[in-house]
């Protein structure tokens, strides 16, 4: 029979698969798997179901002469070195965005209403005990009707995300780096511009790219500083994209209203700047988790192994 390591507890529903087909090896730590115990553990692997936080490198690959495939509970795949399992012949998998796209683009909207209308900063000061009663002048927050919504990245969710604004009372823009995207845009409701332009006129930015060398760092010092400065910056795509010692200056400086994130460039370390900030909305990536949507990732990542076990071929590769 296989054997299987898994990172982290899935939903029971999920594991029953997996130990109905093979014997499974369950880390159940609340945090990632320490890079020793992993190494240990998936020596005499068949497969290894894993997640964002958990570093898959050489020296795991190597550590496992057995291993078949390794499936990503996750999007992008930043976190295991994908050319080298793939120079190994070992199969990489992930859960694509149509998985989560939903989930997704309504908590990205969560985020816009929550930062310009200032939930965090209310909510904190209610508990606080500081509240004094109602004024007219009281916490003002932006409305978004008549405003422009920019988003970098066209993808399924940047356009669930668009799909939403007409709700809003938005207009969308968008800039991608990908050709094919901006031909279509042409006969859709978003307007395509070129970045520069996207941040100079957007009154609400939002990230929906995946991290690649060319997306690292992309929202930087110049980035920020083009954009409005009663504008907000949304980030629910992935942690580096944004330069967050930039966006803690930029935010101290008043160069912008307000951000939100959901991801960040360190995991779980968050810029210290940064949480000493009131007009920065930090979440602890919860982007895709609702019950339904996190159950379909694990359930799809399971289905990858065993199509990989069952000498099928995977559901979803990833390619090196």
């Amino acid at each position: 029979m296989s054997s299987i390591l898994v990172t982290r507890k899935l939903p029971s529903s999920v594991l029953a698969k997996l130990h109905a087909a093979a014997d499974v090896d369950l880390y159940t730590g609340d945090a990632a798997i320490p890079t020793d115990d992993l190494r240990a553990r998936v020596a005499d692997k068949d497969a290894l179901v894993c997640l964002v936080a958990d570093s898959i490198d050489r020296t795991v690959i190597d550590a496992a002469p057995a291993l078949k495939v390794i499936a990503n509970v996750a999007v992008g795949c930043n976190n295991i070195d994908v050319p080298y399992a793939t120079s190994r012949g070992i199969a990489v998998t992930n859960t694509p965005p149509d998985v989560l796209t939903e989930s997704v683009a309504d908590f990205t909207w969560a985020l816009i209403l929550a930062v310009t209308r200032r939930l965090a900063e209310g909510e904190r000061l209610v508990r606080r005990g500081e509240w004094k009663g109602w004024a007219l002048d009281f916490m003002l927050g932006s409305e978004l009707r008549g405003k422009q919504l920019g988003l970098v990245g066209a993808g399924r969710i940047g356009r669930a995300v668009a799909a939403r604004a007409p709700a809003f009372g938005m207009r969308v823009a968008c800039s991608s780096r990908r050709e094919r995207v901006g031909v279509e845009l042409h006969a859709s409701p978003l307007e395509a511009m070129s970045l520069d332009r996207l941040l100079l006129t957007s009154d609400v930015v939002s990230l929906h790219v995946p991290l690649t060398p060319e997306t690292r760092h992309l929202i930087d010092r110049r980035a920020l500083t083009r954009m409005k400065r009663s504008a907000y910056l949304i980030n629910t795509a992935r942690g580096p994209v944004v330069d967050e010692a930039a966006l803690a200056w930029a935010l101290q400086q008043h160069l912008l209203a307000g951000a939100a994130l959901d991801v960040y460039e360190n995991e779980p370390v968050v810029h210290p700047d940064l949480l000493r900030l009131e007009n920065v909305l930090l979440v602890p990536h919860l982007a895709s988790g609702t019950t339904e949507t996190r159950t379909a990732m694990a359930d799809l990542a399971v289905e990858n192994v065993l199509a990989v076990l069952e000498g099928r071929p995977p559901l979803t590769p990833v390619r090196g």
